[in-house]
């Protein structure tokens, strides 16, 4: 359920830029997983998972059956991080906010 449900335009548009905006997608070397990453700066990383790469990630299918129903907060693959580091590596994803987002 959402916490927040914008109502004026501009809102609306502001909340796909912060969710959507500059998102690259990555796959990830060892599942082939599928996700939307963007960096703000060094130290922070957002990753947008689609039910299909929750569903494909062999780590989060085994954390969340461990979970009996609970939700996985700021639930974290080891090898999909890897598979981030080598896109910024590679210079796949830039880092650095634009436009505040």
């Amino acid at each position: 359920m959402a916490s927040f449900v914008p109502t004026s335009p501009e809102t609306v548009e502001d909340q796909r830029l912060y969710t959507q905006a500059r998102l690259v997608e990555v796959e990830c070397l060892d599942c082939l997983a599928r996700v939307g990453v963007k960096k703000n700066s060094e130290h922070q990383t957002s990753v947008q998972w689609t039910a299909e790469a929750q569903a494909q990630c062999p780590d989060l299918v085994r954390r969340k059956a461990a979970a009996d129903g609970a939700r996985l907060v700021h639930a974290r693959c080891p090898r999909l991080a890897a598979s981030i580091e080598a896109a910024v590596a590679d210079g796949r994803i830039q880092i650095g906010a634009e436009d505040g987002y």
